[in-house]
Protein backbone atom coordinates (compact mmCIF):
# COMPACT_ATOMS: atom_id res chain seq x y z
CA UNK A 1 0.00 0.00 0.00
CA UNK A 2 1.42 3.46 -0.47
CA UNK A 3 5.16 3.15 -0.22
CA UNK A 4 7.27 0.56 -1.92
CA UNK A 5 10.27 0.05 0.30
CA UNK A 6 12.44 -1.90 -2.06
CA UNK A 7 11.87 -5.40 -0.74
CA UNK A 8 8.14 -5.68 -1.36
CA UNK A 9 5.37 -3.50 -2.63
CA UNK A 10 2.79 -2.84 0.04
CA UNK A 11 -0.71 -3.11 -1.30
CA UNK A 12 -1.88 0.44 -2.00
CA UNK A 13 0.27 1.13 -5.08
CA UNK A 14 -0.51 3.28 -8.08
CA UNK A 15 -1.89 3.48 -11.56
CA UNK A 16 -1.59 6.51 -13.86
CA UNK A 17 -1.35 7.84 -17.44
CA UNK A 18 1.41 8.62 -20.02
CA UNK A 19 1.34 9.66 -23.66
CA UNK A 20 2.60 12.30 -26.11
CA UNK A 21 6.10 13.41 -26.84
CA UNK A 22 9.35 13.52 -24.97
CA UNK A 23 10.28 16.97 -23.70
CA UNK A 24 13.88 17.60 -22.80
CA UNK A 25 14.32 21.29 -22.15
CA UNK A 26 11.05 23.08 -22.85
CA UNK A 27 9.18 24.48 -19.86
CA UNK A 28 5.90 26.43 -20.03
CA UNK A 29 5.95 29.88 -18.49
CA UNK A 30 4.08 28.62 -15.41
CA UNK A 31 6.33 25.60 -15.06
CA UNK A 32 9.91 26.72 -14.85
CA UNK A 33 12.42 24.52 -13.05
CA UNK A 34 13.50 25.46 -9.56
CA UNK A 35 16.42 27.89 -9.26
CA UNK A 36 19.70 26.00 -9.44
CA UNK A 37 18.25 23.20 -11.56
CA UNK A 38 20.35 23.39 -14.71
CA UNK A 39 18.51 21.86 -17.67
CA UNK A 40 19.52 21.46 -21.29
CA UNK A 41 23.25 20.98 -21.15
CA UNK A 42 25.38 19.31 -23.80
CA UNK A 43 23.63 16.23 -25.23
CA UNK A 44 25.61 13.06 -25.97
CA UNK A 45 24.96 9.40 -26.71
CA UNK A 46 24.25 8.64 -23.05
CA UNK A 47 21.53 11.28 -22.92
CA UNK A 48 19.94 9.87 -26.05
CA UNK A 49 20.11 6.40 -24.52
CA UNK A 50 18.16 7.61 -21.48
CA UNK A 51 15.60 9.24 -23.76
CA UNK A 52 15.17 6.02 -25.72
CA UNK A 53 14.71 4.04 -22.51
CA UNK A 54 12.10 6.52 -21.33
CA UNK A 55 10.15 6.40 -24.60
CA UNK A 56 10.19 2.63 -24.72
CA UNK A 57 9.16 2.24 -21.08
CA UNK A 58 6.28 4.65 -21.56
CA UNK A 59 4.87 2.41 -24.28
CA UNK A 60 5.68 -0.95 -22.71
CA UNK A 61 4.48 -0.14 -19.19
CA UNK A 62 1.37 1.84 -20.17
CA UNK A 63 2.45 4.92 -18.24
CA UNK A 64 0.71 8.28 -18.07
CA UNK A 65 3.86 10.29 -17.38
CA UNK A 66 7.56 9.79 -16.80
CA UNK A 67 9.91 12.42 -15.39
CA UNK A 68 13.63 11.61 -15.45
CA UNK A 69 16.81 13.36 -14.44
CA UNK A 70 20.32 11.89 -14.52
CA UNK A 71 23.44 13.61 -13.23
CA UNK A 72 27.08 12.60 -13.16
CA UNK A 73 29.23 14.16 -10.44
CA UNK A 74 26.39 16.64 -9.90
CA UNK A 75 26.26 17.77 -13.52
CA UNK A 76 23.17 17.23 -15.63
CA UNK A 77 23.34 14.48 -18.20
CA UNK A 78 19.68 14.63 -19.18
CA UNK A 79 16.35 15.89 -17.84
CA UNK A 80 13.20 14.56 -19.52
CA UNK A 81 9.44 14.65 -19.25
CA UNK A 82 7.31 12.29 -21.31
CA UNK A 83 3.55 11.94 -21.42
CA UNK A 84 0.73 13.91 -19.86
CA UNK A 85 -0.15 15.12 -16.40
CA UNK A 86 -3.81 15.35 -17.47
CA UNK A 87 -5.46 14.60 -20.78
CA UNK A 88 -4.09 17.09 -23.29
CA UNK A 89 -1.70 18.68 -20.76
CA UNK A 90 1.96 17.69 -21.29
CA UNK A 91 4.05 16.71 -18.30
CA UNK A 92 7.11 18.92 -17.68
CA UNK A 93 10.25 18.47 -15.56
CA UNK A 94 9.14 21.35 -13.31
CA UNK A 95 6.10 19.49 -11.99
CA UNK A 96 5.82 18.55 -8.32
CA UNK A 97 4.88 15.12 -7.00
CA UNK A 98 4.80 13.25 -3.69
CA UNK A 99 8.23 12.20 -2.48
CA UNK A 100 7.30 9.41 -0.05
CA UNK A 101 10.31 7.64 1.41
CA UNK A 102 12.68 10.35 0.22
CA UNK A 103 11.80 11.79 3.64
CA UNK A 104 12.68 8.52 5.39
CA UNK A 105 16.25 8.82 4.09
CA UNK A 106 16.28 12.38 5.42
CA UNK A 107 15.03 11.25 8.85
CA UNK A 108 17.82 8.68 9.01
CA UNK A 109 20.37 11.32 8.08
CA UNK A 110 19.20 13.69 10.82
CA UNK A 111 19.34 10.88 13.38
CA UNK A 112 22.96 10.14 12.48
CA UNK A 113 23.84 13.85 12.59
CA UNK A 114 22.54 13.98 16.17
CA UNK A 115 24.63 10.91 17.03
CA UNK A 116 27.70 12.67 15.61
CA UNK A 117 26.94 15.65 17.85
CA UNK A 118 26.75 13.36 20.91
CA UNK A 119 23.18 14.45 21.56
CA UNK A 120 21.95 10.85 21.38
CA UNK A 121 23.28 7.33 20.98
CA UNK A 122 21.95 5.00 18.32
CA UNK A 123 21.28 2.39 20.96
CA UNK A 124 19.42 4.72 23.33
CA UNK A 125 15.96 3.38 24.20
CA UNK A 126 13.08 5.25 22.62
CA UNK A 127 11.33 5.40 26.01
CA UNK A 128 13.65 8.26 26.93
CA UNK A 129 11.65 10.51 24.58
CA UNK A 130 8.45 8.52 24.08
CA UNK A 131 7.80 7.19 27.60
CA UNK A 132 4.29 5.95 26.85
CA UNK A 133 5.29 3.72 23.95
CA UNK A 134 4.84 0.01 24.73
CA UNK A 135 8.18 -1.81 24.43
CA UNK A 136 9.87 1.59 24.42
CA UNK A 137 12.54 0.30 26.83
CA UNK A 138 13.45 -2.44 24.34
CA UNK A 139 13.22 -0.48 21.07
CA UNK A 140 16.16 1.83 20.30
CA UNK A 141 16.64 4.72 17.92
CA UNK A 142 18.73 2.42 15.71
CA UNK A 143 15.85 -0.06 15.51
CA UNK A 144 13.48 2.66 14.35
CA UNK A 145 15.97 3.89 11.74
CA UNK A 146 16.84 0.47 10.31
CA UNK A 147 13.36 -1.07 10.78
CA UNK A 148 14.27 -3.82 13.24
CA UNK A 149 11.86 -2.83 16.02
CA UNK A 150 9.45 -5.72 15.48
CA UNK A 151 6.50 -3.35 15.14
CA UNK A 152 4.01 -4.44 12.50
CA UNK A 153 3.37 -2.25 9.47
CA UNK A 154 -0.01 -0.55 9.67
CA UNK A 155 0.01 -0.22 5.87
CA UNK A 156 -0.61 -3.97 5.58
CA UNK A 157 -3.18 -4.09 8.39
CA UNK A 158 -6.58 -5.12 6.99
CA UNK A 159 -8.43 -2.66 9.21
CA UNK A 160 -6.26 0.23 8.08
CA UNK A 161 -6.63 -0.70 4.42
CA UNK A 162 -10.41 -0.85 4.75
CA UNK A 163 -10.54 2.54 6.43
CA UNK A 164 -8.17 4.12 3.93
CA UNK A 165 -10.12 2.85 0.93
CA UNK A 166 -13.36 3.99 2.50
CA UNK A 167 -12.05 7.56 2.80
CA UNK A 168 -8.72 8.31 1.06
CA UNK A 169 -9.09 12.00 1.99
CA UNK A 170 -9.01 11.31 5.73
CA UNK A 171 -6.47 13.17 7.87
CA UNK A 172 -4.65 10.62 10.02
CA UNK A 173 -2.92 11.36 13.33
CA UNK A 174 0.23 9.56 14.53
CA UNK A 175 -1.74 8.19 17.48
CA UNK A 176 -4.27 6.60 15.13
CA UNK A 177 -1.57 5.12 12.90
CA UNK A 178 0.54 3.70 15.71
CA UNK A 179 -2.61 2.22 17.22
CA UNK A 180 -2.75 -0.41 14.47
CA UNK A 181 0.64 -2.08 15.18
CA UNK A 182 0.16 -1.68 18.93
CA UNK A 183 -3.03 -3.73 18.70
CA UNK A 184 -0.87 -6.73 17.70
CA UNK A 185 2.09 -8.47 19.36
CA UNK A 186 5.55 -7.61 18.04
CA UNK A 187 6.69 -9.77 15.14
CA UNK A 188 9.85 -10.59 17.09
CA UNK A 189 12.03 -9.42 19.95
CA UNK A 190 13.31 -5.94 19.00
CA UNK A 191 16.64 -5.99 17.20
CA UNK A 192 16.65 -9.71 16.41
CA UNK A 193 15.10 -9.68 12.93
CA UNK A 194 14.10 -7.32 10.11
CA UNK A 195 10.70 -6.26 8.78
CA UNK A 196 9.67 -2.99 7.19
CA UNK A 197 7.15 -0.86 9.08
CA UNK A 198 5.96 2.68 8.41
CA UNK A 199 5.34 2.89 12.16
CA UNK A 200 9.10 3.05 12.78
CA UNK A 201 9.41 6.33 10.93
CA UNK A 202 6.30 7.91 12.42
CA UNK A 203 7.87 7.23 15.82
CA UNK A 204 11.36 8.32 14.70
CA UNK A 205 9.94 11.66 13.57
CA UNK A 206 8.30 12.15 16.97
CA UNK A 207 11.53 11.20 18.76
CA UNK A 208 13.61 13.63 16.69
CA UNK A 209 11.25 16.45 17.60
CA UNK A 210 11.56 15.59 21.30
CA UNK A 211 15.35 15.26 21.13
CA UNK A 212 15.86 18.62 19.44
CA UNK A 213 12.84 20.58 20.65
CA UNK A 214 12.31 21.57 17.00
CA UNK A 215 9.23 20.91 14.82
CA UNK A 216 10.07 18.18 12.34
CA UNK A 217 9.39 20.22 9.20
CA UNK A 218 11.79 22.91 10.38
CA UNK A 219 14.35 20.32 11.50
CA UNK A 220 14.43 18.67 8.07
CA UNK A 221 14.54 22.02 6.32
CA UNK A 222 17.49 23.25 8.40
CA UNK A 223 19.50 20.03 8.41
CA UNK A 224 18.77 18.48 5.00
CA UNK A 225 16.69 20.52 2.55
CA UNK A 226 18.61 23.79 2.92
CA UNK A 227 22.13 22.28 2.97
CA UNK A 228 21.34 20.26 -0.17
CA UNK A 229 19.63 23.30 -1.76
CA UNK A 230 16.37 21.41 -2.32
CA UNK A 231 14.35 24.51 -3.07
CA UNK A 232 11.57 22.58 -4.81
CA UNK A 233 10.99 20.25 -1.85
CA UNK A 234 8.69 21.03 1.07
CA UNK A 235 6.56 19.46 3.76
CA UNK A 236 2.80 19.87 3.64
CA UNK A 237 0.37 19.38 6.51
CA UNK A 238 -2.46 19.17 3.96
CA UNK A 239 -2.84 17.22 0.68
CA UNK A 240 -1.78 20.33 -1.26
CA UNK A 241 0.93 20.00 -3.90
CA UNK A 242 2.67 23.17 -5.18
CA UNK A 243 2.00 24.13 -8.79
CA UNK A 244 2.78 22.95 -11.37
CA UNK A 245 1.39 19.56 -10.32
CA UNK A 246 2.01 16.12 -11.75
CA UNK A 247 -1.41 14.48 -11.46
CA UNK A 248 -1.75 10.84 -10.46
CA UNK A 249 -4.37 8.17 -11.08
CA UNK A 250 -5.09 4.94 -9.24
CA UNK A 251 -7.19 1.79 -9.62
CA UNK A 252 -6.84 0.21 -6.20
CA UNK A 253 -10.39 0.88 -5.13
CA UNK A 254 -11.75 -1.06 -8.08
CA UNK A 255 -12.03 1.84 -10.51
CA UNK A 256 -9.47 4.00 -12.25
CA UNK A 257 -9.71 7.46 -10.68
CA UNK A 258 -7.68 10.56 -10.01
CA UNK A 259 -5.76 10.22 -6.76
CA UNK A 260 -3.57 13.32 -6.88
CA UNK A 261 -4.97 14.85 -3.72
CA UNK A 262 -5.64 11.77 -1.64
CA UNK A 263 -4.46 12.61 1.84
CA UNK A 264 -0.83 11.53 2.42
CA UNK A 265 -0.94 12.05 6.22
CA UNK A 266 -0.61 8.30 6.81
CA UNK A 267 2.68 7.96 4.94
CA UNK A 268 5.12 9.07 7.65
CA UNK A 269 5.56 11.51 10.53
CA UNK A 270 3.85 14.93 10.30
CA UNK A 271 6.47 17.40 9.12
CA UNK A 272 8.09 14.84 6.81
CA UNK A 273 5.29 14.46 4.25
CA UNK A 274 7.23 15.88 1.32
CA UNK A 275 6.54 16.95 -2.23
CA UNK A 276 9.41 17.53 -4.63
CA UNK A 277 10.40 17.90 -8.29
CA UNK A 278 12.65 15.78 -10.46
CA UNK A 279 15.67 18.09 -10.09
CA UNK A 280 15.50 17.95 -6.30
CA UNK A 281 14.98 14.19 -6.37
CA UNK A 282 18.24 13.79 -8.29
CA UNK A 283 20.03 16.20 -5.95
CA UNK A 284 18.70 14.29 -2.93
CA UNK A 285 19.93 11.04 -4.50
CA UNK A 286 23.41 12.51 -4.82
CA UNK A 287 23.50 14.18 -1.39
CA UNK A 288 22.17 11.21 0.57
CA UNK A 289 23.84 8.56 -1.56
CA UNK A 290 27.28 10.13 -1.24
CA UNK A 291 26.97 10.85 2.49
CA UNK A 292 27.43 14.54 1.86
CA UNK A 293 25.75 15.56 5.13
CA UNK A 294 27.51 12.99 7.33
CA UNK A 295 30.98 12.08 8.50
CA UNK A 296 32.52 9.09 6.74
CA UNK A 297 31.91 6.96 9.82
CA UNK A 298 28.23 7.90 10.04
CA UNK A 299 27.81 7.36 6.31
CA UNK A 300 29.13 3.82 6.65
CA UNK A 301 26.68 3.21 9.50
CA UNK A 302 23.82 4.54 7.38
CA UNK A 303 24.71 2.03 4.67
CA UNK A 304 25.21 -0.86 7.09
CA UNK A 305 23.79 -0.50 10.60
CA UNK A 306 23.96 -4.27 11.17
CA UNK A 307 20.98 -5.47 9.16
CA UNK A 308 22.73 -7.92 6.78
CA UNK A 309 22.09 -11.42 8.06
CA UNK A 310 18.74 -10.51 9.59
CA UNK A 311 15.36 -11.22 8.04
CA UNK A 312 14.67 -14.79 9.06
CA UNK A 313 11.29 -16.44 8.95
CA UNK A 314 10.12 -17.48 12.42
CA UNK A 315 7.06 -19.11 13.94
CA UNK A 316 5.58 -15.63 14.43
CA UNK A 317 6.98 -13.75 11.42
CA UNK A 318 6.34 -15.11 7.90
CA UNK A 319 8.96 -14.98 5.14
CA UNK A 320 6.88 -12.36 3.31
CA UNK A 321 7.45 -9.99 6.25
CA UNK A 322 10.81 -10.92 7.75
CA UNK A 323 12.70 -10.60 4.48
CA UNK A 324 16.28 -11.79 4.24
CA UNK A 325 18.87 -9.02 4.41
CA UNK A 326 22.17 -9.59 2.60
CA UNK A 327 25.29 -7.53 2.04
CA UNK A 328 24.18 -7.08 -1.59
CA UNK A 329 20.60 -6.08 -0.77
CA UNK A 330 19.59 -4.70 2.60
CA UNK A 331 18.00 -1.83 4.45
CA UNK A 332 20.27 0.73 6.10
CA UNK A 333 19.28 3.71 8.24
CA UNK A 334 16.38 5.01 6.16
CA UNK A 335 17.88 3.88 2.84
CA UNK A 336 18.04 0.77 0.69
CA UNK A 337 21.46 -0.55 -0.33
CA UNK A 338 21.36 -2.74 -3.44
CA UNK A 339 24.38 -3.91 -5.40
CA UNK A 340 26.37 -0.86 -4.31
CA UNK A 341 23.57 1.63 -5.07
CA UNK A 342 21.94 3.76 -2.38
CA UNK A 343 18.28 4.38 -3.04
CA UNK A 344 14.73 4.90 -1.91
CA UNK A 345 11.73 3.94 -4.05
CA UNK A 346 8.41 5.29 -2.75
CA UNK A 347 5.00 4.74 -4.24
CA UNK A 348 1.70 6.20 -3.11
CA UNK A 349 -1.72 5.86 -4.70
CA UNK A 350 -0.70 6.54 -8.28
CA UNK A 351 2.67 8.20 -7.68
CA UNK A 352 5.90 6.20 -7.94
CA UNK A 353 9.47 7.43 -7.78
CA UNK A 354 13.09 6.40 -7.26
CA UNK A 355 16.17 8.27 -6.18
CA UNK A 356 19.28 6.16 -6.73
CA UNK A 357 23.00 6.90 -6.45
CA UNK A 358 26.03 4.84 -7.44
CA UNK A 359 29.02 6.18 -5.44
CA UNK A 360 31.72 4.60 -7.63
CA UNK A 361 30.25 6.17 -10.77
CA UNK A 362 29.03 9.35 -9.02
CA UNK A 363 25.86 8.68 -10.94
CA UNK A 364 22.46 9.92 -9.70
CA UNK A 365 19.20 8.74 -11.26
CA UNK A 366 15.79 10.21 -10.41
CA UNK A 367 12.58 8.90 -11.93
CA UNK A 368 8.93 9.68 -11.23
CA UNK A 369 6.02 7.92 -12.94
CA UNK A 370 2.25 7.86 -13.06
CA UNK A 371 0.22 5.11 -14.71
CA UNK A 372 -2.58 4.20 -17.08
CA UNK A 373 -5.12 1.48 -16.21
CA UNK A 374 -3.10 -1.35 -17.78
CA UNK A 375 0.23 -0.52 -16.14
CA UNK A 376 1.87 -3.41 -14.23
CA UNK A 377 1.70 -3.66 -10.46
CA UNK A 378 4.66 -2.43 -8.46
CA UNK A 379 6.93 0.57 -8.74
CA UNK A 380 7.24 1.36 -12.46
CA UNK A 381 9.83 4.04 -11.71
CA UNK A 382 12.08 1.29 -10.36
CA UNK A 383 11.84 -0.60 -13.66
CA UNK A 384 12.98 2.46 -15.59
CA UNK A 385 15.75 3.20 -13.08
CA UNK A 386 17.06 -0.35 -13.40
CA UNK A 387 17.21 0.01 -17.19
CA UNK A 388 19.01 3.34 -17.05
CA UNK A 389 21.51 1.98 -14.53
CA UNK A 390 22.24 -1.04 -16.72
CA UNK A 391 22.85 1.21 -19.72
CA UNK A 392 24.97 3.88 -18.04
CA UNK A 393 26.80 1.80 -15.42
CA UNK A 394 27.16 -1.71 -16.89
CA UNK A 395 29.88 -2.53 -14.35
CA UNK A 396 27.45 -1.65 -11.52
CA UNK A 397 24.00 -2.86 -12.61
CA UNK A 398 21.31 -2.03 -10.07
CA UNK A 399 19.21 -5.07 -10.94
CA UNK A 400 22.07 -7.58 -10.89
CA UNK A 401 21.37 -10.90 -9.27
Amino acid sequence: MGHRVGFRAVSLCSVAILTVTLQTTAFPAAGRPAPGCVVGGQRDDRARTVQDITRQARRQLDLKAVLVRVTVNGRELVTDAAGETMTGVPATPAMHFRAGSMAIAHLGTVLLQLVEENRVGLDDPVSRWLPDLPHGDEITLRMLGDSTSGLRDYVTDTKFIQQFYADPFRQWTPRELIGFPLSHPLWYEPGTDWSYSHANFVLLGQALEKITGTPLDRLLRERVLAPLRLSGTANAFTPQIPAPVLHAYDGERGRYEESTFWNPSWTTAPGAVLTTDICDLARSAQGIGSGELLSHRSYRVQLDPGTPGLGTRTATCPATVCLRQTQAFHFGVGVIVKNGWVLTNPSFAGFAAVQAYQPAERLAIAVSTTVEPKAPQGNTAQTITDRIAAALAPDHPLDAG
